[in-house]
């Protein structure tokens, strides 16, 4: 790891080999960091894919049940990453990597024994894990992504956070296979969570980031959560990164997890959730790996993510309105819309990078789960149009809200693709 961070101060004056470069993209912080990506997004996802198989083995309502449970995740996800963002930036990195994915998995080994669970309160016993699963899961992504942008020189930062996101979010699609293959949704649960346990085993080699090292021991306030709104240019950068992200779970949030709603007016027999989670995080995957390499030769952030939202914006205009009358076409869609959605690894990087070391973590972890936060948000907005207008409209009016912030806030915000990581707030 020394020499990792030895060759990052040298990058600036000199430009890198190829094998230099293929060592840092492959080290061991963005390897462990995928891998625990990987975990995370497996049990993030897998209430969304197992929702109507749980909730009607249990003797609950998929919809209304359903509903109550995953904003009681999402709940989770935004207290988690204000927790887990504060405590990586007081504690360190790695003391969130250890303690996040120790908390998810033992809440989804427990989601696994829910059918032998008391009758009596039970969507409340099943509300209440997947809230400590949240909380659980909001930290693994801020971690991973400050540990690799601290690790890497700023030339290869977006291909190293992408290589992270795009092998991560393979989890959602493993997880779908998983509930397939292993014969039952409860036997799913327990496997996202060993896998956690099995991880926490292969992160004891992985190293402190140097840049936060060296602030360690400065005298400068660390993890402050409230410093984003006591100051009026670091609240309008913290909002813009929020916006910037909030049309990746306006796509997975609503037109892939409520898929089913969408089917009847449609003119389709039916429509799988989980299906349409899996397809989604595939083209996910592929987007998020292309984005680090379109801001790589872009030499820009922002225009990479503006150039992604365009092509989501094309693709959900038709999908709600170009004729899509087969389950096929759907799931064809949502591949489009997980390849524009693609730069979520793209956008945590942006904020990563917005911020200085002593609440780098804080913004990188709490950014995003205030994006999940947001879910139960525009779930309530979908369903406060479905009073007076369809299902697609109702959509389409949540969609041109989110993506008209999100296209503002890309815009506007500065650019920081060959920002130098070492410096304090």
């Amino acid at each position: 790891m020394e020499g990792f961070l030895f060759l990052a101060k040298l990058n600036s004056m000199q430009e890198l080999s190829l094998s230099s470069k293929l060592k840092y993209i492959f080290s061991i912080p963005v390897i462990i960091s995928a891998l625990g990506y990987f975990v995370d997004i497996y049990d993030l996802l897998l209430f969304g894919i197992v929702r109507i198989p749980s909730l009607k083995a249990l003797g609950l309502n998929p919809d209304t049940d359903g509903t109550f449970i995953l904003n009681a995740q999402m709940v989770g996800l935004l207290i988690g990453g204000i927790f887990w963002g504060v405590f990586g930036d007081k504690k360190g990195r790695l003391s969130v990597l250890f303690g996040s994915i120790l908390v998810y998995s033992l809440a989804n080994i427990a989601c696994g024994f829910l059918p032998h669970f008391p009758e009596k309160h039970l969507v409340y016993q099943y509300a209440a894990l997947r809230f400590i699963a949240g909380i659980g899961l909001a930290g693994e992504l801020g971690a991973g992504i400050t540990l690799v942008s601290e690790s890497l020189p700023k030339n290869l930062r977006a291909i190293g956070t992408s290589v992270v996101a795009g092998f991560g979010l393979m989890g959602a699609v493993v997880a779908q296979l998983t509930v397939e293959l292993a014969g039952g949704w409860n036997i799913s649960y327990i496997i996202g969570g060993i896998l956690g346990i099995l991880l926490l085993f292969l992160r004891i080699s992985v190293s402190e980031s140097g840049i936060y090292k060296n602030m360690e021991h400065q005298s400068v306030s660390k993890g402050n959560f409230f410093s984003f709104f006591t100051n009026k240019d670091r609240f309008i950068r913290y909002i813009k990164c929020i916006a910037i992200g909030l049309p990746t779970w306006y796509c997975i949030g609503i037109l892939a997890v409520l898929a089913n709603q969408f089917a009847p007016e449609l003119g389709i027999k039916d429509l799988s959730p989980g299906k349409a989670i899996m397809w989604a995080y595939i083209g996910i995957s592929v987007g998020d790996l292309a984005s680090g390499f379109i801001s790589h030769l872009l030499k820009s952030r922002k225009r990479a993510i503006l150039i992604m939202l365009l092509f989501t914006i094309i693709g959900v205009v038709i999908m709600l309105f170009g004729n899509t009358d087969t389950e096929t076409k759907y799931y064809i869609f949502c591949v489009w819309l997980g390849l524009g959605t693609g730069y979520w690894a793209m956008f945590v990087t942006l904020a990563a990078e917005q911020f200085g070391t002593n609440i780098r973590n804080t913004a990188t972890t709490t950014v995003p789960n205030m994006v999940r936060g947001f879910v139960p948000v525009m779930i309530l907005a979908f369903d406060f149009f479905k009073n007076d207008f369809s299902v697609i409209i109702s959509a389409a009016i949540v969609g041109a809200i989110v993506f008209g912030l999100a296209l503002y806030s890309s815009l506007t915000i500065s650019e920081t693709h060959n920002r130098d990581l070492e410096f304090t707030e």
